[in-house]
């Protein structure tokens, strides 16, 4: 039984209490973070009964078909699919509000990884027994980001990981023999491109610039894949490192030094696309998405057959990717947690997963789909993009993650745009991010 998706604006009309009380709540939680959940969370599944799965626009409409098939043989369990605006920022504003004033109109809440923190700490989402999940046959990074001081808070959806998009007719051409593993073996490979009669006008690189969620992950890539962090175990800031300093310094240099093209400043994942797609830049990192857009044969694309993907490159070896997706978490304010962990269950199955791959391009969070022929013949690029997950780590786990990359972003920002220099702008960021992980 298909139901009638309600947006966000719906519900939240409709509840007139939820209105009121949002009006009067930040968007940010500022509690301390919580003390240890316990590992026994099965005893606080209880109540059978419809439930409400929210969560951001899937224009894909593979998840309403897995929720269409749970519907059909849960006919009183009935899970109706409410959609958050496109923002993830807006998103994460209408979770938190409903969660401050404990409505149950939210029971499976969507979550990108990096709230996973914010949310268990101020035990906004309960944890989640992981003998009830197939957590052994997924991806452990994936496992790992839906994960809060040892304790598993998320079922993990989908993930996400970078690739580094490369033209293989001009390295071809220009005799290199293979995808650059390093930032120095970039620069060799193009200088030896640009060089050539047909890459007259191009550039090296880009990825993401812009002062927006983007750069951070640009900046946490750079960071790691020279072997420093931004954040250790504990939370506590490592941007005062030699590494953090040679992980900015690259991207920095990568403008002073011409490799990037000067609008790369303003670049977002779309504008990436479009300089690759349109034959701007010999190399992208972006996330795997934008495959099918590459390889369009419509003649939108001047890529077409033309490309490949690799992992993106680091210091002195493959580079490490941030690790993007999503997971599901169940709401301690539904009345009907055993029915929304049942449902999380049954939505985040390798099964599921499966099935939602004929039409969504997101990608799994089972290894072995990545290793199916039949899966890989129509995603070449999942081998390449298995190994940047299983490589991947998560960027900042910390309670306080929306003030976290607002910092970054206006630290590295300032470094790449010479208003700071790359020492300036990292010693500012430690001391943002240390007055952060105090509160």
């Amino acid at each position: 039984m298909r139901q009638r998706r309600p947006s966000w604006q719906t519900v939240i009309t409709t509840s007139t209490a939820l209105v009121l009380a949002a009006a009067t709540l930040t968007a940010c939680g500022g509690a301390a973070p919580a003390s240890k959940p316990s590992v026994n969370a099965a005893a606080s599944f209880e109540g059978k009964g419809p439930i409400n799965y929210v969560s951001s626009r899937d224009a894909s409409g593979a998840a309403q078909k897995s929720i269409d098939e749970w519907n059909a043989t849960h006919p009183d369990e009935l899970v109706t699919f409410i959609e958050l605006p496109d923002s993830a920022d807006q998103q994460r504003q209408q979770l938190i509000q409903n969660a401050q004033i404990k409505s149950d109109t939210f029971g499976v809440l969507n979550l990108d990884v990096v709230w996973t923190s914010e949310f268990a700490a101020n035990k906004w989402i309960l944890p989640l027994p992981g003998d009830k999940l197939s957590v052994d046959k997924m991806i452990p990074a994936t496992v790992g980001a839906a994960t809060y001081r040892d304790t598993l808070y998320g079922a993990p959806y989908y993930t996400d990981g970078a690739l580094f998009y490369y033209r293989t007719d001009l390295l071809a051409a220009a005799g290199v023999a293979a995808p650059p593993k390093t930032w120095d073996e970039m620069k060799s490979a193009c200088k030896a491109v640009l060089a050539l009669p047909e890459a007259a006008g191009m550039s090296c690189y880009a990825g993401q610039f812009d002062k927006n969620e983007g750069l951070t992950v640009n900046f946490t890539e750079a960071v790691a894949s020279a072997g420093g962090t931004v954040v250790d175990a504990e939370g506590k800031p490592t941007v005062d490192t030699a590494e953090a300093k040679a992980g900015l310094s690259t991207l920095v240099d990568g403008f002073k030094d011409g490799l990037f093209p000067s609008d790369a400043i303003t670049y977002q994942e779309e504008q990436g696309r479009r300089a690759f797609q349109d034959g701007k830049v010999v190399f992208l990192r972006n996330w795997p998405f934008l495959y099918s857009s590459l390889s369009a044969t419509d003649g939108s694309s001047q890529v077409a057959g033309k490309f490949n993907v690799a992992s993106i490159p680091g210091t002195s070896g493959q580079g490490v990717s941030t690790l993007g997706g999503r997971s599901l978490a169940v709401s301690p304010f539904t009345a009907n947690k055993a029915t929304a962990l049942e449902f999380i269950t049954f939505f985040t199955s390798q099964e599921q997963a499966l099935k939602r791959l004929a039409l969504s391009s997101r990608a799994p969070v089972y290894a072995a789909l990545y290793e199916d022929p039949a899966v890989v013949a129509k995603r070449p690029f999942f081998p390449a993009l298995l190994q940047s997950v299983n490589n991947a780590q998560p960027r900042p786990k910390v309670v306080q993650y929306g003030a976290t990359t607002k910092a970054i972003q206006e630290e590295a920002y300032a470094a790449l745009t010479g208003k700071k220099d790359t020492d300036t702008a990292l010693a500012d960021m430690q001391a943002k991010l240390t007055e952060l992980a105090a509160k």
